[in-house]
């Protein structure tokens, strides 16, 4: 019993002292949200005033708001993502520090990439959005305007639901290019194969095209903005994932020559 419970207690500080970092990783994370909240909130208008500039150029001079704390909403809204998206480097940096420690050499060369990719593919996929398909589905949905049926029909944007719609395709569109750091750290957990992924290659087209459809506004041509790059995305996963299982193949061969060697003396 006393064997047991030396057990139970050794094991019990290790834990206690994972918990007790990860709690201080959390709360570097919130100080860094927090920061970054306050800053984001002085100049939220400033951005707000960047978002706002695709409507702007596709005509619409006038948002409103029909309730009287939407405003306020809104400009929090603004600071909350904006917040969100200036303090990702230290959560990233926070995460990976809790994470490294317990990691290989080898699985901390294998992970770091990913990390460092993740902000670029978001960031160009959200940039994306902004300048290409938001424009697009803004200049598709305002051409609603006009006489109809010898009614006047014009488009007045509640600026609560312009921020969703921006959000929507801004973090749409960066979430969907991550994809091919979604498959590569599953063909490396070993969820998936590359020849698994090339024999789902059909289906994936499919899954693109559906994604669009959800994420985007029942126009064709912001449809195919998001989809056509997510069918690219998927083949430059598996094109990775080759060339990675190529690199894995030379060092398992490096390594077996190497024992060959030393077994040999």
């Amino acid at each position: 019993m006393s064997d047991i419970a030396d057990d139970l207690d050794a094991s019990r500080a290790p834990l206690l002292d994972h918990l007790l970092e990860l709690r201080r990783r959390l709360l570097y994370c919130i100080a860094a949200v927090g920061a970054a909240f306050a800053v984001c909130w002085y100049f939220a208008e400033d951005i707000f005033g960047f978002l706002v500039q695709p409507l702007l150029q596709a005509g619409q001079k006038t948002v409103i708001y029909t309730q009287l704390f939407e405003a306020f909403f809104v400009q929090i809204k603004v600071a909350f993502f904006s917040a969100m998206m200036l303090s990702f480097p230290v959560i990233a940096n926070q995460l990976w520090q809790f994470v490294a420690p317990g990691l290989y050499r080898k699985e901390k060369r294998a992970l770091l990439p990913f990390l460092l990719a993740t902000p670029v593919l978001f960031l160009t996929g959200a940039a994306m959005a902004y300048y290409v398909a938001i424009p697009m589905a803004l200049h598709f949905l305002l051409g609603f305007s006009g006489m109809v049926g010898g009614v006047q029909q014009q488009a007045l944007p509640a600026i609560g639901n312009y921020l969703s719609f921006v959000m929507q395709f801004l973090f749409g569109f960066g979430a969907a290019f991550l994809l091919p750091v979604l498959l590569m750290l599953l063909e490396r957990a070993g969820i998936v194969t590359r020849t698994q992924l090339i024999g789902a290659r059909r289906y994936a087209i499919v899954g693109a095209f559906a994604i669009a459809a959800v994420l985007t506004p029942p126009d064709v041509g912001s449809q195919l903005l998001l989809a056509i790059p997510l069918v690219i995305l998927y083949e430059l996963a598996i094109v990775g994932i080759w060339f990675t299982e190529r690199k894995r193949a030379k060092e398992t061969a490096a390594v077996l020559d190497d024992d060959g060697e030393s077994a040999a003396e």
